[in-house]
């Protein structure tokens, strides 16, 4: 018979955790573009999406509604690949939307974003009027 477990295992939880979020922020960086000006897709109109993306409810998606856009961008950010992101966001769209959308998306998402291209605005412009 084994004896019991020793030591806390609250530290075993720790050790797992931050492998985890580098595993997730590595996948992230893989779909980045090498710039934003490479988010060439749509303006307008309706897109639908591969399962392979939204494998999970909706497929399609009206640009010209804003929650609509909103949906679909955070959709493509989670699960697209680098090149379902150049061929389903705008580089237009996504820095107008940016603000609220950085609190849309995982933690993980936002950050490998924000790193890779600190010309995202943080905030919308009437926030920072209103300042």
């Amino acid at each position: 018979m084994l004896p019991p477990p020793t030591g806390d295992t609250g530290c075993m939880e720790a050790t797992t955790t931050a492998p985890r979020a580098e595993v997730l922020r590595d996948r992230y960086r893989s779909r980045l573009p090498e710039g934003l000006q490479e988010l060439a897709g749509p303006v307008e109109g309706t897109v639908d999406l591969p399962l392979h993306i939204a494998w999970s409810g909706r497929t399609s998606y009206s640009l010209d509604r804003p929650k609509s856009r909103m949906t679909l961008y955070r959709t493509v950010l989670a699960e697209g690949l680098r090149e379902d992101v150049a061929a389903f966001l705008h580089h237009r769209l996504l820095a107008e939307q940016w603000p609220v959308l950085r609190r849309l998306v995982s933690p993980y998402i936002r950050e490998v974003w924000e790193d890779a291209f600190p010309e995202l605005p943080r905030t919308a412009p009437a926030d920072a009027t209103a300042a």
